[in-house]
């Protein structure tokens, strides 16, 4: 298998079609269950070692979780017609910071799912003009509609599921 591309290396230039939302949401349920099932059962050494001074598993998995503000954060720049999307640390410093590794796994995931149900019950209240105008991608200095940003959204989800797969894989 190929390695995984690095996520600021990443372009996004197909977003789905505003009828396939459904399908997208569905894609974005379905990712605590699916981070649940990664790490789940796994031991808990495997689960906070750190590959080449990279994140561990289980900080992938609390980086999710920190950005979760930030997404619903952007989606409320659609709903208040903002320029520009709200800025992220592209540093990642408040993931390196939290200590998800010295943290139990299962408040993590709930949180996470907590955060994901709240982010989906947002969408689900937007009016239509929500997903009608487009708003500067800061880093990728390039217009989205909310489809769009949607779409990154579950891009970079599968991008952290598939690196922390990778990891499991590679157990020793």
């Amino acid at each position: 298998m190929t390695q995984i591309l690095a996520w600021f290396d990443r372009r996004f230039d197909h977003a789905p079609s505003p009828e396939l939302l459904p399908n997208l949401a569905a894609r974005l349920r379905g990712t605590p269950a699916r981070l649940e099932d990664l790490l789940r059962n796994q031991p808990h050494d495997l689960l906070t070692t750190k590959s080449e001074g990279k994140w561990s598993p289980q900080e992938h998995a609390g980086h999710l979780l920190d950005l979760e503000p930030l997404w619903l954060a952007r989606v409320e720049d659609y709903v208040l017609g903002s320029t520009q999307l709200t800025l992220t640390d592209i540093t990642n410093r408040k993931t390196d910071e939290a200590n998800h590794n010295n943290h139990p796994l299962d408040p993590l995931l709930t949180s996470f799912r907590t955060n994901r149900h709240r982010l989906l019950t947002r969408l689900e209240s937007l009016p239509p003009s929500a997903f009608t105008q487009s708003i500067l991608h800061p880093r990728l200095k390039t217009p989205m509609l909310l489809m769009d940003h949607l779409h990154f959204v579950a891009e970079h989800d599968d991008h952290h599921l598939a690196r922390i797969w990778e990891l499991l894989e590679a157990k020793p």
